[in-house]
């Protein structure tokens, strides 16, 4: 039972877990960047996409209109997504 709990069997699932959804979140950032990027080329409401710059401007204005908070919130969202 010690051997499944410290450095067996579920540090392997930790891991799988945390690698899945590490790739996870970088294919979604992918789908952002590509929807701003056919935003910009084809204009606004793109199929599959939706109107994908209003939707982040309009979080934007939410974060910015709640001040020290929608700052704080800025920097959680950035530490879970690893930006620099």
């Amino acid at each position: 039972m010690n051997e499944l709990c410290h450095g067996g069997i579920m540090d392997s699932v930790m891991k799988t877990v945390k690698d899945f959804i590490t790739g996870l979140t970088g294919v979604l950032a992918s789908v952002i960047g590509l929807g701003i990027v056919a935003a910009i080329v084809f204009g606004g409401d793109v199929y599959f996409f939706g109107n994908v710059i209003e939707t982040i401007m309009g979080y934007v204005v939410m974060l910015g209109e709640n001040g020290l908070a929608g700052l704080i919130v800025l920097l959680i969202v950035l530490g879970v997504l690893n930006i620099k």
